[in-house]
């Protein structure tokens, strides 16, 4: 397999991608997550390397690469897909809360457990803590096809806060210092910090895109986005926030009420540039989702997961994150709690954060299995929601009354 030739390699690459079509396709009927079957895909691939004893080189860093691409697109994926206006704020506060506090909580409780059972510092536990708190955009924004426009917008902003809550979070903890003064007023600056430059550089891009006659300019834009977002990480600033507004940008510049600003805009110009990079990022975030949970699945060891004290610490992981969930849903938010509640699953943030927890915060007996375990049984739960969830009657007409 090193020595795989060029042609081969090509035709490898692009049977993965229809494979991976494929998998979207058959996902929409059998109510299974296509990140699912991508996993399973590269556990099975691994159990075949083995058994034929295929040495199949990966590139070092491949998943942390692609994790940090991916994560740019799907964030403004999700951008591009959220409307604001008046009647979407009781909407956006409600989702806002329930990524925030369902967070909080959850990093606490895990915390708790991981302290009592494995008997490590504080810190650690949390630190260890935030990444499997995080609920997976990349995982839930493709698998809403079959839910009512209202859930679906609700887990769309829910899912998309819960990123960005959550990678501020664990930079706040993987800092030099987390209870002083000086780190709390860091903390808040850069996040300050990050919001003005988000606003400056995102009218930036958006009249690069509006204005320059060149046909070439979407994957330049891309290019400075992803340049921002690993700049931002470098300086310790939250800068998917940079990316989020963007996409809202591009999707809601209607409004922009200064006159000023508008007199720069052509209607028919902006509509045509938001609908293409909507396609294009769509396209890409697909590209890039496939090989990252095709890899991720290939490193998956699934001796490692199997070992009882995996088994032990990630069932009770997962039935804290299913409690808080419900509890929150139901007697904080008030709301449907069929299928939101099924909607825990842990992904490509969760994978990304973990792999970049430095060496000295890891609990030593829990490396890998854990992360495996979680990730796997969390889709499992958000698949058998989604299996057998069927719209009311009501909300088929709300739907119908929406979208005519």
């Amino acid at each position: 397999m090193a020595n795989l030739s060029t042609e081969w390699l090509l035709i490898a690459l692009g049977g993965i991608i229809v494979i991976s079509y494929l998998f979207s396709i058959i996902s929409n009927y059998i109510r299974v997550p296509s990140v699912l079957l991508l996993l399973m895909a590269g556990m099975a691939l691994r159990e075949m390397a083995k058994a034929y004893e295929w040495h199949i080189p990966l590139p070092a860093h491949a998943v942390d690469f692609l994790g940090a691409i991916g994560l740019v697109m799907i964030v403004l994926e999700a951008g591009l897909d959220l409307k604001l206006g008046r009647d979407k704020l009781p909407l956006i506060s409600r989702s806002f809360f329930a990524a925030f506090f369902i967070l909080v909580l959850s990093v606490t409780a895990i915390s708790a457990a991981l302290y009592y059972l494995l008997q490590q510092p504080v810190r650690d536990c949390i630190v260890y803590a935030i990444p499997l708190s995080i609920m997976s955009s990349s995982i839930v924004i493709p698998s809403l096809h079959h839910l009512t426009n209202r859930k679906k917008e609700f887990l769309v902003y829910e899912a998309s806060f819960s990123d960005i809550l959550g990678i501020i979070m664990f930079n706040y903890f993987t800092g030099s210092e987390i209870l002083s003064i000086t780190a709390v007023s860091t903390f808040f600056l850069n996040i300050f910090i990050a919001v003005i430059l988000s606003v400056i550089f995102s009218v930036l891009l958006f009249v690069i895109l509006a204005k320059s006659k060149l046909n070439v300019k979407f994957f330049l834009v891309f290019a400075l986005l992803i340049i921002l977002y690993e700049g931002g990480k470098l300086m310790s600033l939250p800068s998917l926030i940079i990316i989020l507004v963007f996409g809202l940008l591009m999707n809601n510049w209607k409004l922009i009420r200064l006159p000023k600003i508008r007199a720069l805009f052509f209607n028919d110009r902006v509509n045509e540039a938001t609908h293409l990079l909507h396609s294009i990022t769509a396209e890409s975030s697909f590209l890039i989702r496939t090989f990252f949970f095709l890899l991720f699945g290939f490193s998956i060891n699934i001796q490692a997961i199997f070992a009882s004290e995996i088994i032990l610490v990630g069932s009770i992981i997962v039935g804290i994150l299913v409690v808080i969930r419900f509890l929150y849903l139901r007697f904080l938010l008030k709301e449907s709690v069929y299928p939101e509640v099924f909607f825990v699953p842990r992904g490509l943030i969760t994978v990304l954060l973990f792999y970049k927890i430095p060496a000295s915060y890891h609990p030593e007996k829990l490396q890998g299995g854990i992360l495996f375990f979680i990730v796997i049984v969390t889709s499992l739960i958000m698949m058998s929601g989604m299996l057998f969830y069927r719209k009311k009657e009501q909300d088929i007409v709300v739907d119908e009354l929406v979208e005519n």
